[in-house]
């Protein structure tokens, strides 16, 4: 059987059955076509894909010089899709058994001090509608800690500039209400008032007046990010979310907050995501002591 109509069927299931979001749906769909190319060299069916094929498959991938990240993630979308096809029958056995995944080298983003993050607000020209529209996302990701798919999918009439706070749909169509500074419903309400009045209900819009994609709001972050000269490892778009997390904890905010706040689904996500380690946990328990002779 042709891989590629198997691998559509499978995004059809994961899609009706499985309940993905877009986003995670194309990553497996980019992931199953650049298996599908490699296969069509080798002139593969899906009936003749063995384990070897794979192991092959992920070893081309490192010789790409691709992330550990990046060739486990692969790993997955391969052991689920086969997975699919031998429930379906169209496998006498899963290829993908026992293959093991590479060791992910974690590299958490940069984040900026104080200081920094006021350098880059100032850097849209506030007196224009696209400079105003730029100066509220950068103030709405830093002020929030919202992923740049939760921006782009932002509505207008998830912004509640009364009792100040903005609902988002995060990771797992998982809602959440975050509240907001008064300086940023300020920021927002003034860039509403320029905001094209179009068809589109997202609250960050494009020239054109449709919906941002991420790739916009990643050129975007990152040209202003160069414009401040603050040279920094790892610098990107995740790092205002990055900021905005340990900036919390800086502050004294309980990490289970934070965890509401960020939207982690595990405890253990945010304490990775903000280097909290075993020796924080103890000088956090040590404060507990009371200073009493024994």
């Amino acid at each position: 059987m042709e891989i590629s109509a198997v691998i559509s069927s499978y995004l059809m299931h994961v899609r009706v059955e499985k309940g993905l979001s877009v986003n995670t749906i194309s990553a497996y769909k980019r992931d199953l076509q650049k298996f599908d190319e490699f296969a069509r060299k080798r002139k593969l069916v899906l009936e003749s894909v063995g384990r070897d094929d794979l192991v092959d498959f992920l070893a081309g991938l490192y010789r790409l010089k691709l992330e550990s990240r990046t060739v486990a993630r692969q790993l997955v979308t391969l052991r689920n899709f086969f997975r699919f096809a031998q429930i379906q029958d169209l496998i006498p056995e899963d290829p993908s058994i026992n293959l093991e995944s590479p060791k992910i080298r974690r590299h958490l983003p940069g984040y900026l001090r104080l200081e920094e993050v006021e350098k880059l607000l100032e850097q849209p020209d506030s007196g224009t509608p696209m400079g105003l529209r730029d100066r509220a996302m950068l103030e709405v990701l830093y002020s929030t800690g919202l992923r740049v798919s939760e921006l782009i999918g932002l509505r207008v009439t998830d912004l509640d500039s009364k009792v100040g706070c903005v609902r988002c749909i995060g990771k797992g169509d998982k809602e959440r209400i975050i509240p907001l500074t008064d300086e940023l419903v300020v920021i927002l309400e003034k860039y509403l008032k320029t905001r094209p009045d179009v068809s589109s209900n997202n609250l960050f819009i494009s020239r054109l007046g449709e919906q941002l994609c991420a790739r916009s709001v990643y050129g975007l972050v990152k040209k202003y990010l160069k414009a401040t000269g603050i040279k920094k490892n790892k610098m990107a778009v995740h790092s205002l979310r990055h900021t905005f997390g340990t900036s919390l904890m800086n502050n004294g905010v309980n990490i289970v907050v934070i965890q509401e706040l960020l939207g982690h689904k595990k405890l253990e996500t945010t304490r990775r995501y903000l280097h909290i380690n075993s020796a924080d946990l103890r000088k956090g328990v040590d404060t507990l002591v009371l200073n009493k002779q024994l």
